[in-house]
């Protein structure tokens, strides 16, 4: 393993996960889901009137999507969230479920999931979030399973993490979850093995850092995240 980059809050990492020792108050990750996903956004035209395409891109593969995901390694930290619930739950003990709602309701069953599950360490409960933003930022997305930086802080505050404290994403991928640990006041440790994805992280960061934070979308206009979902919903 070796830091691909570092300051006073947060470390960048390039290697396996599995090879890291450490201490961290959360794990807070969006793993490979073990679904061997198909990442060509090409395929799809967003709906029968065919507003756009989804991606014009062809996504490389996420590695190690190809084989089921064991979150045994993360599960003895202080406060755990792994998305990609469905995909494991026969591994991991009772604990509480978030929902990230990816869609107005008159989009319901258009088009791929409505929303992504997470297991949360602890509890029982089930709590939601909907957060558009990613519609809006369908095309700057930089990672074929990218999540919205306010989720990812949600996250944070579900799982109790406290400011200041440092967060660990063994599976960085373009680093929203080290981003969203800059915008809240906590420091965090990515860990990222696809060298495309670090780089992608790095410069990620590096515009946080020169610009003080980043435009992820969220403040963008609801009337266009609803006429984009009354498209797909058309």
């Amino acid at each position: 393993m070796k830091i691909a980059y570092e300051n006073e809050n947060v470390t960048l990492w390039h290697g396996d996960c599995r090879e890291w020792s450490g201490t961290a108050d959360a794990v807070i990750s969006d793993p490979p889901y073990g679904m061997n996903e198909n990442t060509d956004r090409t395929r799809f035209s967003m709906g029968p009137n065919g507003h756009g395409k989804a991606s014009s891109r062809e996504w490389p593969k996420v590695h190690e999507d190809d084989r089921p995901f064991d979150p045994a390694p993360w599960l003895d930290f202080p406060a755990v969230v792994l998305w990609g619930m469905n995909h494991f739950a026969a591994r991991v003990p009772v604990g509480t479920t978030l929902v990230w709602i990816k869609r107005l309701d008159p989009a319901f069953g258009t088009f791929l999931s409505d929303a992504e599950l997470a297991w949360m360490k602890g509890g029982c409960g089930v709590y939601c979030r909907r957060d558009l933003s990613m519609m809006a930022e369908t095309r700057n997305r930089e990672h074929p399973c990218q999540k919205p930086v306010g989720l990812m802080a949600w996250c944070f505050d579900r799982a109790k993490v406290a400011p200041g404290a440092t967060v660990l994403d063994p599976y960085a991928g373009s680093g929203t979850t080290l981003i969203a640990a800059l915008e809240t006041g906590r420091k965090a440790i990515g860990i990222e093995i696809d060298e495309r994805w670090v780089e992608v992280a790095r410069q990620r960061l590096e515009r946080w850092h020169a610009q003080g934070r980043l435009d992820f979308g969220t403040a963008n206009d609801q009337a266009h995240f609803r006429a984009c979902s009354e498209a797909e919903g058309s």
